[in-house]
Formats: structure tokens, C-alpha cells, sequence
């Protein structure tokens, strides 16, 4: 939408005074669903509104009295990094007869609460709106009976609803990821790594009964993560005839010296008679049949549990700040809607629409109509599914097509989680499609040492959960060893390049096709995926790792804040890494709870400093007597950590103390997280598809022939897609001296993290606010990419 026709819209100019909203959740719980709660009693108090909570759900709203109550900014301090919801959810029966509602809408009236904010699954969000079309014929019902005056019925007349999602099982239409899906990802991983080094030991196979219902977005992703042997999920169950190949399959990895099998079956799994599929029933399968080691875990009701991730907390704070806009912004005439995200942005949608959208797939799968439930579930539910069957089952040689294409794949710039599932994605995607893989070992500098060799399907095997870069990187960039290079692409006869990597990776596909002219090695497609931590790549709004680091930072900072509480009175000033590049300074305190994030995109001085002293010595006035406080590694070259260290320390005696940590290496190490290595995965296999196309337009007369500026792309996220760019056309969007983007999205989302942490500030907030409309997917669409 081009914002140039009108006036930019600013938070802090809606005014919420004399509104009172309610927040509730409502269904089961869900991590993220605090930060959600913290977000909306923030943003509502910002700009003068009233917020009551609703203790335990629409119960609470029912029985009224201590269920609901007016809360400070204080009351929702320290929740962010809980699981859960605070506030309580229960299942109501009573809600759902009108007698309950009348007295739901007795108890909002006293109060003068008409805007509501549901929190919770599909029910508790049809449940809302039911609940907003009687409101006026429930007053008028109140009137009657003498519980209100008439004044009351006129004054209170419209009830103004928005709905945000909080499920672990991302069962909604109309949302790629729902609050919680991704925490509960993130535990499902965590025993999946912990089980597969036990299976290892002794040759055993598992079989793990997640989450889900209706819906098999947990158990499908998680399978894509961890490099299942196979999945089972109710909107696409196995053909006739699956125990046969399934069977096979198993005995055909251990053949292969591969040590474990990992089974993964979706609790409401189903075969295509519609008839359950349990984890027992897998289990004695396998036994009965192959005589192997089994046993089963089921997960349970650990995937709701534990703390949410970072993914969820600034997913949550952000649908948080716009639910509260839609509220402000609601009329008569709007329908009540549901805040959600596609791709990278923030939507509204009607919450009708996505409610019957959602129950067209149940419709669906009980009709047996399995392939329209898939294409129902949107296209980054049916992406996930065809990436998974790209990848987890070899065809037999005899069946694969010959190319005769070399590839080769590599690794340039600093490590990062993710990488090594990049790898396996693009040598499987590869070899699938019939070319011969070749990996590069040490970056640019191995190649021009010749360390490169063939690599097999079973060779990546188990590399998606592995941290760091198998392959190995290094940061040296190409143009020294043009010469080498060429040999070695001569030599080994390599077709195309695929490079997997940071800022260094990018400018060295700026190097190898400058070089094109005088090397004809160079003129084959170059494709880049980003993978660095420090998310600064131009042409995508997130690279492999930065959700890893992201993660460890948000850790790192919860164990801190828990520290600095028990010693009252105390600020930290946490060292991040990203270069110049703030994004994992600037998330991390968003999702940290940060009082300041010090980052080089916004200039600051001697004065800021001051500002964000005082503000802290105010704060330890109030029951919240701790602090903490970002910086990125170069924002500033002369206010260095130590400098703001002592600063604090100088300026704070008397009323706080200062301790300083610098993150350091860890940021770049540990186990990716399952976004990472989802997205890894995904990017790959299609920059690996691009390769093939490309291959095909420039093959000619025997031999392959590239150099136009669009045969060297980068692929990125941007927005709602996928893209590839020509990296010559991202050299204008580019800060080369600082190795950043010249424009970064994330920049948006700081004026946010500045109010939840009560800073007066100016918010634009133009890009939100159309109400779209659930678009039903072609079959088409699903190529162009969502994650």
C-alpha cells in the first residue's frame, strides 16, 4: 500500500481516553500468551485507557467481582518470560448459555468495559463473537430486568472485539504462526535431540507422539526439523498399503549404517478410511515386523510448558500493540477481527472468515477430501508438507533423472545454526534433481586449495540439528584467488555455485561476477542464501541463525533479570554481537523486556544517556528495582561498554549498581532453533530448484553459459515472500562500509520496544490498520514462497 497518498498515522495521537478494555484468555494455554497480556495492558495505559484483566477466562467475565480488575503498568512487569497465562483460563460452560452471557454483560456494563480482548483458540474467538452480536439485545434484556438505567444501554451500546491467536497447535486459517507454536516447537526439538543421542547408542528406533488434534502443523514441521524418517498427520495420511513402505524404508536406513529411525505421529493422526493411527500401533508394527528396538515417548502436555521463546514474545508484543490499535480504531460497522502475521507483517482479518476457514478443513479431512484440507491449511502449511516429501525419501537411482550438472555448495563468513540444514536441504533438492553435489570445504580460501568433493544423500544425514558449519567457513573473499578458483571450477567441471553465508558471501558473488569478463569458469548461476547471525544481509529481513542468537540472548537476559531481582537494585548493560547491523540488540531487548538498546542505526548522545539514567533511578522508585540495558558491539565507537558501565555506576550511586556482560561467541554456537533450521531448510531447497531452472535456460551447445546479472541472485525474505535478487540490483540498497542495509524493517518494531518500557516516544503505526480479507490460495501461489 503506498503511503505517500495519506497522512502517516501515529500511535501516540489515538487517544484511548475513557475507553476500558478487557483482556482475557481464554481456551488452553499457550506460551507467549503473557507477553500478549503484557503488550495490551501497556499499549492501553499509553494512551490513557483503562485495562481490566479478566481472570480465568470467560468464568472469570461470568462470575465477575475479584475476577476482574483494574491493573497498573507495574502488574505486568516480569511476565514476559513466563509460560502460560497469568491470568488464568478455564473452560466455561455457563458462557455458552445465554443466562451466562447476560451475566458476562452485566458484569462489563457496571465497569463500562466494551472493548474485549480474546486471547485464545477457535472456540474462545467464535465465543466472542456470538457474544458481540447479541450485546445490544442483552442490554436491552438488562434494562428490562431493572439491572441497568437506559442510559447505560445507550452509552454502551456497541461491544468492540479483537481476537489474537494463542494455540500451540497453529491450527488457525488466515495466520502463518499462531502465539505458542513455535515454544512448543522449540520443546519438541529439545527431546528430539536429547532421544536421538540415547537411539544412537543402542541402535534403537523411536517413535514420538506430539500435539495436535486436528492439526498436523507440529508433528509435519517438527519431523522437517529433525530429519524424521516419517511423519504421520491427519490432513495427509499414507497411502494404502503404508506398513509395506514404511517398513522398507526403516530397513533400508539401517542398511545404510544409519543408527536411529525417528517416527513422528500427530496424537490425531489418521489413515485414509479415517481410522486412527496411534504411536502403540506404529510401535508394535515396527517390532512385529522388523524385529527392532522400539519404544515410544509421548510428549504431552510438555509442549505447552516452559518459557516462551523469542519467536513468540516479539510475535505476541507485536500482535499485542496492534490489537489494541484495531480496538481504537473499531466501529459500529467493523467486524470484530483477529491480528495476526503473514509472512513478516501484521494483519487484520475478519474473525468469521478465518473461524469458517478453519472448520472448512476439519469439513475436509472428515469428508476425506485430503488434498483440499492441505491447500485449506495455507500455502506455508502445504510448502512444509512438500519440502518434507522432497527430502525424506531417496528415490532409487534407477528412478532419478541425470543432468549431468555439477553443483557445488559452500560456506563463507562467520558460522551460523542453520547452516548445516541449508547444506542438506540443497545436496538432497540436488541430487533429486539429478545433478552430481559437490561441498567445498573452508569457504572461498578451500576451494582455491581444492578441497572439494563429491557429496552423497546419506553423507548430510542427522546435519539439520547440528550447530555451527560442518563444512567449515572462513571469511576470505574470493578475489585474491580468482585464478585458483577458476581452476578448480575447470577442473571439477562445476556448473553452478550455491553459497551459504553472511555479508562476506554476498560480496564475494559481487567479486566472482565482476570477474565473469575475464573468467569464463564464472559465467554459470550463483545463488546465496543468507545464514548470519547478525540478520544484516541486504535483500532479506532474516538470515539463517539470527533466531538462534536471538534465543540465546533472550535466555542469557531472563537468567540476568532473575539475578539482578534477587539483588535489588541493580542494572546490567549486556554486550550484543551483529557488527553495525542493531537487530539483535533491538529484539533481544524486545523480547528480553529491556529498559534501552543502544544501536548504531540510531544515533545517540551524552544527553540520551542521561535521559535513560534518570528514567532507571524512577524505576527503582516503583516495585520493579532492576534494570537492563542492551548495547550492540559497535554503536558507538567512544561510548563503549565500558564507558556506559561507568557512567551508570557514577551517575546511579546511591540508588542502583551496575554490572556488565558481554554475550560474546556464544551467539553464534548451540543447536539452531527450529525456525532456523525450518527456514534454512525451506530457502535452500528452493534456491537449489532456481539452480535447476536456471541450468536449464543457459545450457547451451553442451555447455552452460550464464553472465546476465539476473544468473547471481540472492535469495530473500521480504515480506510475505521469497524473492531472488540480482545481487547487482541490491548494491544500491546497500551500506558497504558499515555492512548493512541501507533501509532494515526491524527499525519499525523500536519505537515499540522504547513504550513497553514507559518511554514517551512517536510511533508510526501507518502500515497497520486495512482489514483484509482470508484469500484462498491457487495451487500457483504456493510456489512463490511464504516460510
Amino acid at each position: 500500500r503506498n503511503t505517500m497518498d495519506h497522512q502517516p498515522k501515529f500511535f501516540e495521537n489515538l487517544s484511548g481516553t475513557g475507553k476500558a478494555i478487557g483482556v482475557l484468555t481464554s481456551g488452553g494455554d499457550a506460551q507467549g500468551m503473557n507477553a500478549a497480556v503484557r503488550a495490551v495492558v501497556r499499549m492501553g495505559i499509553y494512551v490513557k485507557a483503562k485495562v481490566y484483566f479478566v481472570y480465568e477466562g470467560y468464568q472469570g467475565m461470568v462470575d465477575g467481582g475479584d475476577n476482574i480488575v483494574e491493573v497498573s503498568w507495574e502488574s505486568v512487569s516480569s511476565i514476559l518470560q513466563v509460560g502460560g497465562t497469568v491470568i488464568g483460563s478455564a473452560r466455561c460452560k455457563s458462557f455458552r448459555t445465554r443466562e451466562g452471557r447476560l451475566q458476562a454483560a452485566h458484569n462489563l456494563v457496571q465497569r463500562g468495559i466494551t472493548n474485549l480482548c480474546v486471547i485464545g483458540g477457535d472456540g474462545s474467538l467464535t465465543g466472542a463473537n456470538l457474544f458481540r452480536e447479541e450485546w445490544s439485545g442483552l442490554l436491552e434484556e438488562l434494562a428490562q430486568k431493572g439491572k441497568i438505567d437506559e442510559e447505560a444501554v445507550k452509552k454502551y451500546a456497541y461491544l468492540n472485539i479483537v481476537g489474537m491467536v494463542g494455540s500451540i497447535d497453529n491450527d488457525f486459517c488466515g495466520t502463518d504462526m499462531t502465539i505458542g507454536t513455535d515454544s512448543a516447537l522449540h520443546r519438541i526439538i529439545e527431546v528430539v535431540d536429547a532421544i536421538m543421542t540415547t537411539a544412537q547408542s543402542h541402535q534403537r528406533t523411536f517413535v514420538l507422539e506430539v500435539m495436535g488434534r486436528h492439526c498436523g502443523y507440529l508433528a509435519l514441521v517438527s519431523a522437517l526439523a529433525c530429519g524424521a524418517d516419517w511423519v504421520f498427520i491427519p490432513e495427509y495420511p499414507p497411502e494404502e498399503g503404508w506398513e509395506d513402505s514404511m517398513c522398507v524404508k526403516l530397513s533400508e536406513n539401517r542398511a545404510r549404517k544409519k543408527r536411529l529411525n525417528i517416527i513422528i505421529v500427530a496424537e490425531g493422526a489418521i489413515d485414509c478410511h479415517n481410522k486412527p493411527i496411534t504411536s502403540e500401533k506404529v510401535k508394535d508394527l515396527v517390532v512385529q515386523r522388523l524385529g527392532f528396538d522400539t519404544r515410544v515417548t509421548i510428549l504431552g502436555h510438555v509442549q505447552r510448558g516452559g518459557t516462551p521463546s523469542a519467536f513468540d514474545r516479539i510475535l505476541a508484543s507485536r500482535m499485542g500493540v496492534e490489537a489494541v490499535l484495531a480496538l481504537l480504531e473499531a466501529t459500529p460497522a467493523t467486524p470484530a477481527c483477529v491480528v495476526s502475521l503473514s509472512g513478516n507483517q501484521a494483519v487484520r482479518l475478519p474473525l468469521m472468515e478465518c473461524v469458517q476457514m478453519t472448520q472448512e478443513v476439519q469439513k475436509a479431512m472428515d469428508e476425506g477430501r485430503f488434498v483440499e484440507a492441505v491447500r485449506l491449511r495455507g500455502r506455508s502449511f502445504e510448502n512444509n508438507l512438500n519440502t518434507y516429501k522432497l527430502l525424506s525419501h531417496k528415490k532409487p537411482d534407477a528412478e532419478l533423472p541425470k543432468t549431468n550438472f555439477n553443483v557445488a555448495v559452500l560456506n563463507v563468513g562467520a558460522p551460523a545454526a542453520g547452516m548445516n540444514a541449508a547444506v542438506r536441504a540443497a545436496v538432497r533438492v540436488g541430487i533429486t534433481e539429478g545433478h552430481k553435489m559437490f561441498a567445498v570445504i573452508d569457504g572461498f580460501e578451500g576451494f582455491a586449495r581444492g578441497k572439494i568433493k563429491e557429496i552423497s544423500w546419506g553423507d548430510v544425514g542427522g546435519w539439520t540439528g547440528q550447530g555451527g558449519s560442518i563444512l567449515g567457513t572462513k571469511r576470505t573473499l574470493p578475489a585474491k584467488y580468482l585464478e585458483k578458483i577458476a581452476d578448480q571450477m575447470r577442473t571439477n567441471n562445476i556448473n553452478a555455485l550455491m553459497v551459504i553465508g553472511g555479508f562476506e558471501a554476498y560480496l564475494g558473488l559481487l567479486e566472482l561476477s565482476a570477474a565473469r569478463e575475464k573468467y569464463d569458469e564464472f559465467c554459470v548461476p550463483m545463488v546465496m542464501v543468507p545464514a548470519t547471525v547478525s540478520n544484516n544481509v541486504p535483500g532479506s529481513d532474516f538470515s539463517i541463525g539470527a533466531d538462534t542468537a536471538l534465543n540465546t540472548i533472550t535466555d542469557t537476559c531472563d537468567r540476568i533479570k532473575q539475578s539482578a531481582s534477587g539483588t535489588k537494585r541493580r542494572v546490567f548493560i549486556i554486550e550484543t554481537m551483529g557488527g553495525y547491523c542493531g537487530y539483535l540488540a533491538n529484539m533481544g531487548a524486545l523480547a528480553a523486556g529491556a529498559d534501552a538498546a543502544y544501536i548504531f542505526e540510531e544515533q545517540f548522545d551524552i544527553r540520551e544517556l542521561q535521559a535513560n539514567v534518570e528514567h532507571l533511578t524512577e524505576k527503582m522508585k516503583t516495585s520493579i528495582q532492576r534494570g537492563l540495558v542492551l548495547r550492540n558491539e559497535n554503536c558507538n565507537e567512544n561510548y563503549t561498554t565500558d564507558f556506559i558501565y561507568q557512567l551508570y555506576s557514577e551517575e546511579g550511586k546511591g540508588v542502583f549498581d551496575c554490572r556488565k556482560n558481554v554475550l560474546g561467541h556464544m551467539q553464534q554456537g548451540g543447536a539452531p532453533s527450529p525456525f532456523d533450521r525450518n527456514f534454512g531448510t525451506k530457502i535452500s531447497a528452493k534456491a537449489m530448484q532456481w539452480i535447476s531452472k536456471k541450468l536449464k535456460e543457459t545450457y547451451r551447445k553442451g555447455k552452460v553459459f550464464a553472465n546476465t546479472d539476473d544468473s547471481v541472485c540472492l535469495l530473500g525474505m521480504r515480506r510475505r515472500n521469497l524473492v531472488f535478487q540480482p545481487v547487482a540490483e541490491l548494491k544500491n540498497e546497500t551500506d558497504f562500509v558499515h555492512r548493512i542495509p541501507k533501509e532494515q524493517w526491524w527499525l519499525k518494531l523500536r519505537p515499540l520496544m522504547k513504550i513497553l518500557a514507559k518511554y514517551k516516544t512517536s510511533y508510526d503505526v501507518s502500515d497497520s490498520g486495512q482489514l483484509e480479507h482470508v484469500a484462498m490460495h491457487s495451487p500457483k501461489e504456493a510456489e512463490t514462497g511464504a516460510i
